[in-house]
């Protein structure tokens, strides 16, 4: 027993701690076999990762709910059960047995119960040699159980913190090679100012921006956001931007890139998942944005000289969808800015995000910040957005990622602000 603790408290690794307590148990009482089933408390089952007599591939189907059987009922007691003959006792399942061609003649069921009085899984001992488990076997396997389960305790929790170091790793990693695809310098074509925000709600986000040019005098403006925020949303908005990148450095045109983008992405994403996006083109010698809204909406014009704001739905479904089949699927928006106008596209986390008392911002919240930054810069405009979205929530953490386009024609023969 001594050196079986000493055994025990010398590894943190659960598979070589589960291997030395069937064999300490199988040894120590003179039995033929045993096992160790964990006690899983988030889906209510046990489960066994080592036991004598059993191959790879059947330990994995051994998994089941605590609802009946001498294990299950042995967890939740949490008291110690000796069945001296398993086929004359109606708690005992022959399946194992059916399973496996063994007899399971007599057996012992120890709980193993933590010091802080968790449950954390069931030892069994099968078929004692020469007879049946005794009272000595009962204190020993008892002895042995509390050793057990504060060893299997310790490590199981050593090895949930190596696993969450390691998702920890993987997500800061996921997190700078998301920031790496940001747009680190956007581009100001003649008489316009074009600023992007991006906010993740986490450490990665459902959202992309970008804005690049293409040759001649036309800026690529895209935006997009994904179901969810978090690592796997990450990936597809990542995916589309790169996709829209490479479309739009071919020379393709919104119809096409938006067809081809759409029927990968119904093809990639797993169903209920879709991309929101707008992708535009901003002619700055004619004025004029040429876009495509899947799903994206609402899109804001601001009109400098009434001061009114026009709020414009998406002109199609969003990505991942429905796969458009041809161009004719695929409609186009037009916005002709004149001076001093600004059109935002923002995500959706702006115009939902609530208060303590659960108010949205809302679309007519978002004219008003750009009214009141009349005359200001595109950055300026879009820094007062933010801190009115901001002011509003208060304390209280964003919900959704927050990214924003703003696009500002500068008025005639003015500098801006």
């Amino acid at each position: 027993m001594l050196e079986v603790a000493r055994r025990l408290g010398g590894t943190s690794d659960v598979e070589e701690i589960l291997g030395l307590i069937i064999d300490a148990l199988r040894d120590l009482l003179g039995a033929e076999r045993a096992t160790v089933f964990q006690y899983d408390a988030a889906s209510h089952e046990l489960y066994s990762r080592v036991a004598h007599g059993l191959d790879d591939s059947a330990r994995r189907e051994f998994r089941f709910k605590v609802e009946r059987g001498l294990a299950s009922e042995c967890c939740t007691t949490r008291r110690l059960i000796n069945v001296p003959d398993c086929y004359a006792d109606p708690r005992f399942s022959p399946e194992v047995d059916r399973r496996t061609g063994y007899r399971t003649r007599n057996l012992l069921c120890i709980p193993l119960v933590a010091t802080d009085g968790s449950i954390v899984g069931v030892g069994q001992v099968l078929n004692k040699k020469g007879g049946t488990f005794s009272e000595t076997d009962e204190f020993i396997a008892e002895a042995l159980g509390m050793q057990a389960a504060v060893a299997l305790q310790r490590a199981t929790l050593f090895e949930a913190k190596v696993r969450q170091e390691k998702l920890d790793a993987d997500i800061a990693l996921a997190q700078r090679m998301q920031k790496a695809t940001w747009p680190t310098h956007v581009p100001q074509p003649r008489g316009y100012e074009i600023a992007v925000h991006l906010q993740p709600a986490e450490e990665t986000g459902g959202d992309a921006c970008d804005a690049f040019e293409v040759p001649g005098s036309e800026t690529v403006l895209f935006i997009a956001d994904a179901t969810g925020h978090g690592i796997g949303p990450a990936l597809s908005v990542t995916q589309a931007r790169a996709m829209v990148r490479v479309a739009m450095r071919c020379g393709v045109g919104i119809e096409q890139a938006v067809r081809h983008i759409n029927a990968q992405l119904c093809e990639d994403l797993p169903p209920g998942r879709f991309i929101t996006a707008f992708l535009g083109r901003l002619d700055a010698d004619n004025h004029r944005i040429e876009y495509h809204s899947a799903g994206q909406g609402p899109l804001l014009h601001f009109h400098a000289a009434t001061e009114q704001g026009d709020l414009c739905e998406a002109n199609g479904l969003p990505l991942g969808i429905v796969d458009h089949g041809d161009v004719e699927g695929v409609e186009l928006g037009e916005a002709m800015l004149a001076p001093g106008d600004v059109y935002a596209v923002l995500s959706d986390g702006f115009f939902e995000a609530v208060d303590g008392h659960g108010r949205p911002f809302g679309n007519e919240a978002i004219v008003e910040a750009i009214r009141r930054s009349e005359g200001c810069s595109a950055e300026v405009i879009l820094s007062r957005i933010v801190e009115s979205v901001s002011a509003h929530c208060g304390e209280r953490p964003a919900d959704d990622d927050r990214t924003a386009l703003v696009i500002r024609r500068r008025p005639d023969e003015q500098e801006a602000v």
